[in-house]
Formats: C-alpha cells, structure tokens, sequence
C-alpha cells in the first residue's frame, strides 16, 4: 500500500478559502503489517483512508492498495478491502450473527461460508454468546469488536480501522488492542491503522508516519523515531506559569542539556543523562528564585518524537484543533 504527493481540499464556503486536509502527503506500507497513521485531530488521517478506501478522492496525486490504482481501479480496491469506520457499522437492531451474515452476502459469499466464517469471527471476538442478542444491547467494547468482524468477512487483503478505539474506556480499549494484535497475526493481512492515541501507535504499528498538517513529518518503526531523539527528556514545571520565560532561560544557561522549550505549562529540554542533568536544573531554577512545582525525567516518547519535527506536544495540538472547531476555522 502507498500514497504518493496526495493533496485534497475541502471549499470551505463564500468568501473563505479551500481548507487543505492533505498537503503533498506521502507513505509506503509493507504488506502483511500493521501500519499506523498517527496524528491528533484534524492532521489528515481519515481523509487519508477516505482516498485509499476509495470513498473520497484526490484533487492530485496517486494511491496504491494491494497493488491496485485506487485512481483506475476503484472497484477493484473495493473487493480487496475490510473498512471498519469510526462511527458503528452494524445494525443495532439486528444480531451479531445477522450483522456478519449480512455483510458475507452482500461480499458474494454463499450461505454456509458465510456461516461458518461468522461463527469463527463470533468465537475469535469473544462473541459467541452474545450471537443471537440484538447488537443494542451490546457494550460498546462489543460493538467495536463486532465492526472488526464485519470488515474481516469476506479475509481482504487490506483492513483500514479508522480510530479503532475512539469512546472506549481504558478496560475495553486494551482487549481491543489484544484483539487487533491476535487479528493482524492470524489473518497475515495489511492492516492500516489510524489514531491520535500515542500508546496505540506504539503498542501496535510495526511501522508508522506521524501526520501533521496534511504531511507526514516522520516515518519508521516506532522504537527507530524513538532512537533517533538522542538522550533523556526533562520536564521541569515552575509553579508560577508567568515565570516559564525566566524558567527557560535557567535550565537553558545549563550546558548539559539542548532543545530547551516551553511546552505548554512547563519548560522541555533534552540531556544525554536525565537522571544526573535534573538536580543541575533544579539547582539552577533555585538559583533564579523560581519555585518548582514539579519536575520528571523519561525516555523518548512518541510525544517527544512529535514535538522534534512539529515544535508542539501531541496534547497542544489536540487543543489546538478542538479550539479551531469551536471557532468554525481551520486549524
């Protein structure tokens, strides 16, 4: 699967500008892995899958899946394809098995295939006793687990699962990542996975492009984005937010460390030893008579990836575009 210089823009309206939802993006999916799309709200994800899955298309550029033109072959991308949509798929006043049956006939599968196939995927999912209870009286864990085996049918050679896991509590959204990992492994299949939850892309993408803007800004297998930020992060937060500028510019008089910044409420800087470089800052902040009310050092995040190529945390820019949404503007 790859895309190629995808650009897509969206009129906005009389008076206003397109807005641009991809801008030149480009990647490439090595079949039989679980490939994520990583990005906060609005950087372009499902926009992405729209086009590969062949419900939107690009004012340029091209895309490939299962070595199929998306662009001259729709149709064929169609047959190639499992899409599981953010928002649920199945009927909520059918059964679970109706749903899968359904879907199995509608692929061309006939009656007992797609039988057997719906019983194999019930008892995959953990959902063989549910089978013959209207899907309303599911749990929303069980409802995202049967839109997975609704996608996975008819075995395509593509699966898009587009925020998996969005609205699922903590409990529910780790089964789901079991789920998805047992899934990816027994069906051999490409899965394309799109989030904004940085553990998931973590947890579950062989490989990965970090998405901003309509671009991706980093691509590589998480551990390698990761490995690539040399040294600890330290996050220092002053107690007063008025004294971040003054904050900064203690921890940046400290040559140990680099890449000092502010990041939302608190000063970002990067060290070779975290550990050893903290009491340093610390002692700095001491003394420019600013008082800490907090102070942490971890290992590279995907977060600390995202804040290298964008010069914002992943949490900032999830605020960032809830802000531009409630103010009806691009974000």
């Amino acid at each position: 699967m790859a895309a190629r210089d995808l650009v897509k823009t969206y009129p906005q309206g009389r008076g206003k500008p397109p807005l641009t939802a991809l801008d030149g993006l480009s990647f490439e999916a090595a079949p039989g892995t679980v490939f994520g799309l990583l990005g906060p709200n609005g950087a372009g994800k499902s926009t992405t899958v729209k086009i590969l899955s062949t419900l939107a298309r690009a004012d340029s550029g091209r895309a490939f899946v299962a070595g199929i033109d998306v662009g001259a072959d729709p149709a064929g991308v169609r047959r190639a394809i499992g899409f599981v949509a953010q928002k649920q798929v199945s009927d909520p006043m059918d059964t679970g098995l109706e749903n899968l049956l359904l879907a199995g006939r509608l692929h061309g599968m006939g009656a007992r295939r797609a039988r057997e196939r719906a019983e194999e995927l019930l008892d995959r999912f953990g959902l063989a006793g549910a089978a013959r209870r209207q899907v309303k009286t599911y749990s929303g864990g069980m409802i995202r687990k049967l839109d997975v085996a609704v996608g996975l049918m008819h075995r395509p050679r593509v699966l898009f699962l587009d925020e998996p896991t969005t609205g699922l509590d903590p409990e529910a959204r780790a089964e789901m990542w079991a789920e998805i990992e047992r899934m990816a492994a027994g069906e051999r299949m490409t899965v394309l996975l799109t989030t904004h939850y940085l553990e998931e892309a973590d947890r579950l993408a062989a490989r990965l492009a970090i998405v901003d803007g309509g671009r991706v800004v980093a691509e590589g297998s998480p551990e390698q984005l990761k490995s690539e930020l040399r040294g600890d992060a330290v996050l220092v937060q002053p107690r007063d937010r008025a004294r971040l500028p003054e904050a900064r510019a203690a921890v940046g008089g400290v040559s140990v460390f680099r890449e000092v910044g502010i990041v939302g409420r608190a000063v970002h800087a990067r060290a070779d030893d975290g550990g050893a470089a903290l009491p340093q800052a610390l002692a700095a902040l001491e003394a420019a008579g600013v008082p800490v009310a907090s102070a942490t050092v971890s290992r590279p995040s995907l977060d600390d990836v995202y804040l290298a190529h964008t010069g914002r945390s992943f949490a900032a820019a999830e605020e960032r575009h809830a802000r531009a949404e409630a103010e009806g503007v691009a974000a």
